[in-house]
C-alpha cells in the first residue's frame, strides 16, 4: 500500500543537484507566491534582480532577490499543487540555499463564520495529497511547525487572524460535501492544495515554513460560493499579502 512504503533508508536516484549542481547560499529567507500578478507588481515596484531560475519543460520560474526593510529576501512564483510546489521548493533550496520560506495564497473556507475578515494560519494539514507520503511517514495530519511564530507576527501587528487545521487535497474537483463535513468536524477551517506537501519537504530537509492563507471562496452548507476567486479583488489582495509576507520574512530571526 502507498501509505506503508515510505523509504528514508536508501538514497534517491535524482536530486536537484543532479540538474543544477551545487550553489552558494544567497540569503536566509525566501517568499513564495502563486500569483503572476505579484511578480508583475514586484518587477515594477521593487528593486529586484533575477538571480536563479527553476527550469521546467512548460515554463521556467525565475527566482528574484530584493531588499526589504534592510534584509535580503528571495522570492519566486511557484506552481499550483503539492507535487508542483514541493518540487519547486526542493529546487529553490538547491539554488539559493534559504532555510526559511514564507508562503501565502488563497484557500476555500469551510467555515465562513470563523474566517470572515481574517487571515488563516494553518496549524495542521490533512494529507489528502500524494507528495507528503514520499517525505515523511504516513499519518492523517502533518503539523505546520512554524505556525506559532506566524501567529505571533499577526498578533504583534494587530492583524485579524484565526488558527486551525486545513485540508490539503490534490483533487480540486473531488472536494465533496461529505468529506468537507467530516473534516470540518475534525477542526478543518480551510481547504487548499499545497500546505501538507510543502511542509513535508521542509520537515525532511530541516527547513522552516511559515504559512498563511486568505479565503477566496466558500465551501459549506452543501454549496460552493465564489467570493473573489479570479476577480480583481483577489489580485489586489495578492499584492497586499505579498507585502505582508515580505514584512514577516524581514522579521524572522534567521541563521
Amino acid at each position: 500500500m502507498i501509505n506503508s512504503t515510505f523509504d528514508n533508508k536508501t538514497k534517491p536516484f535524482i536530486t536537484p543537484e543532479s540538474f543544477y549542481g551545487k550553489h552558494e547560499k544567497i540569503c536566509d529567507v525566501c517568499v513564495i507566491t502563486f500569483s503572476y500578478k505579484v511578480i508583475e507588481w514586484a518587477q515594477s515596484h521593487l528593486q529586484c534582480k533575477k538571480v536563479k531560475e527553476i527550469r521546467c519543460c512548460n515554463g521556467n520560474h525565475p527566482i528574484y532577490l530584493t531588499e526589504w526593510k534592510g534584509k535580503k529576501i528571495a522570492f519566486y512564483m511557484t506552481v499550483v499543487s503539492a507535487a508542483g510546489a514541493g518540487t519547486c521548493l526542493e529546487e529553490a533550496r538547491c539554488l539559493v540555499g534559504c532555510t526559511h520560506y514564507v508562503v501565502f495564497g488563497t484557500c476555500g473556507t469551510l467555515n465562513s463564520r470563523l474566517t470572515d475578515g481574517k487571515l488563516i494560519v494553518p496549524t495542521h494539514a490533512y494529507r489528502d495529497e500524494g507528495l507528503s507520503y514520499h517525505y515523511i511517514e504516513a499519518d492523517d495530519y502533518i503539523a505546520l511547525e512554524c505556525w506559532e511564530q506566524t501567529a505571533k507576527f499577526m498578533a504583534e501587528n494587530n492583524l485579524p487572524y484565526i488558527t486551525g487545521r486545513t485540508w490539503s487535497t490534490d483533487g480540486l474537483y473531488r472536494e465533496t460535501t461529505g468529506k468537507a463535513e467530516q473534516l470540518r468536524r475534525e477542526g478543518c477551517i480551510a481547504v487548499e492544495m499545497e500546505c501538507a506537501g510543502m511542509q513535508a519537504v521542509c520537515s525532511y530537509h530541516h527547513l522552516h515554513l511559515y504559512n498563511f492563507l486568505f479565503a477566496s471562496d466558500c465551501l459549506e452548507i452543501g454549496e460552493w460560493h465564489n467570493e473573489i476567486l479570479g476577480k480583481k479583488e483577489e489580485w489586489d489582495s495578492q499584492v497586499k499579502y505579498f507585502m505582508l509576507a515580505l514584512d514577516l520574512a524581514a522579521s524572522l530571526e534567521t541563521d
